[in-house]
């Protein structure tokens, strides 16, 4: 932790020594001055943590010198020290912002207290702004793994969306990446710098859903023991994102909508009407068109949270992606890992350029993964993939010409391939088999009888 600078002003030589020497002494950079115009000077010349002003000096405005400082350096805290007289002016000055008082003479450890939770403070704000520096850089269009013709629609798209306030739906399958170029649009607009708040409308029940976005008052429902500040709040001056946005019930439906017309609500319970500055980005893998026609999401809120649709490719659409993607996972995950893998094998390559991805990106992700974790050379190979992944991504390009029979016996010919495949990595032991492929021993031994395994 870096000491603070401290400013201390006081037309008592003695005072000014005393405190300055102590604060010199814990090892604090220390300037101490007599006048208004010295600390002033000093203000605008160099940066300090903290000012410490006596606010007894004849023709001196406390209240005036306190605000002057914070307008020349807004991230200066101000100590106001005072004699006991003076201590109404005191309190006001906190209440203009000031940091904190203490009476003269100044109690030097008090003093040393103030300074250091002055100095956890500075050192929160730098991390937090260092963070938002790193958030906005890593959720940039550009650093958005893709070369795709598919995907670069949807990031040029959202690129010139970001800049708005537009409420945006984004559409697509489960692991395309929504939420991710739901993070690239809110970093990358004027809104950055202001909380990005996400829901998931799935994960929870409709009366705590309700809290969880307006909030509630105290005694609203039984066990809200005190106030709680809702989601929307809390995103005031940014961006809510909510995830699976077909999943709400009707009666949510139309509360959503209300705030999204009028940009205000009450808490649960409350009759307060708070007013919010917020922009909405929605998310969901369902088919909302068949939902309107069904009467199950209302064409009025379908139609608000429409003003821009994206709709994320899945993977198997963009296999071009692939390889980029594996490589960018490898160096991820082998950093996370402290592990040397340096490449991947041809064969590995192309097996998972051929896979159809059920589980898209994500699925894509935790199968490198687990290579990663799993892998004992340098290079990732076949043998480090899931066995399902491996026999379905060789076997499911059969051509039409191998494709002979039913599907059900295609299946059973691709299942029976796998099962073959554990049995031989697990040396013929049937419950590390029964382990690898993910089933109890009972069904594994059905499936041996099934397909006349021994």
């Amino acid at each position: 932790m870096q000491k603070a600078r401290i400013l201390i002003m006081d037309d008592e030589a003695r005072e000014r020594k005393r405190i300055g020497e102590y604060l010199t002494q814990r090892k604090y950079d220390v300037l101490a001055v007599a006048t208004v115009q010295e600390a002033m000077d000093a203000i605008k010349r160099e940066r300090f943590d903290a000012f410490v002003t006596d606010c007894n000096i004849p023709g001196v405005d406390a209240l005036r010198t306190s605000d002057d400082a914070r307008r020349i350096n807004p991230d200066m805290a101000v100590i106001i020290m005072t004699s006991f007289g003076t201590i109404e002016t005191a309190v006001k000055a906190i209440r203009a912002g000031a940091y904190d008082y203490l009476p003269k003479p100044v109690d030097l450890d008090q003093l040393v207290v103030l300074i250091e939770r002055i100095s956890e403070r500075r050192d929160l704000m730098q991390e937090n702004a260092e963070l938002k520096k790193m958030l906005v850089e890593r959720y940039k269009f550009a650093e958005i793994v893709s070369t795709s013709h598919a995907m670069e629609e949807v990031l040029n798209m959202a690129g010139r969306v970001a800049a708005s306030s537009a409420t945006v739906l984004l559409r697509g399958e489960s692991g395309t990446g929504k939420e991710l170029i739901a993070k690239a649009i809110h970093f990358q607009s004027p809104r950055a710098s202001a909380p990005l708040i996400k829901v998931n409308c799935a994960a929870l029940p409709e009366t705590l859903l309700e809290s969880e976005l307006f909030g509630h008052e105290k005694g609203a429902f039984t066990g809200a023991s005190a106030r709680r500040t809702g989601r929307f709040e809390a995103a005031d001056g940014g961006t809510l994102f909510l995830d699976e946005i077909g999943e709400l019930t009707p009666a949510m439906q139309v509360k959503l909508l209300r705030v999204l017309q009028e940009r205000e609500f009450e808490r649960l319970g409350g009759n307060q009407t708070i007013k919010v500055d917020v922009r909405v980005i929605t998310a969901t893998n369902r088919d909302i068109e068949k939902a309107l026609n069904e009467g199950m999401f209302r064409e009025d809120l379908y139609y608000r949270l429409n003003v821009v649709s994206l709709v994320i490719p899945p993977l198997r659409e963009r296999k071009e992606d692939i390889p980029e993607l594996i490589e960018f996972f490898i160096k991820r995950y082998s950093d996370e890992n402290k592990k040397n893998i340096t490449g991947i094998s041809a064969e590995t390559r192309d097996l998972l350029i051929r896979y159809s991805y059920p589980g898209n990106v994500r699925e894509l992700e935790n199968i490198i993964e687990r290579a990663v974790v799993l892998a004992k050379k340098g290079v990732i190979t076949t043998a480090d993939l899931p066995i399902p992944v491996r026999t379905i991504a060789s076997e499911g390009k059969l051509s039409a010409q191998k494709l002979k029979g039913s599907l059900n016996e295609t299946l059973d010919t691709v299942e029976r391939g796998i099962i073959l495949e554990a049995l031989k990595e697990s040396g013929g032991v049937q419950t590390r088999a029964a382990e690898k492929l993910g089933i109890s021993e009972r069904v594994l031994r059905y499936k041996l009888k099934k397909y006349t395994i021994k």
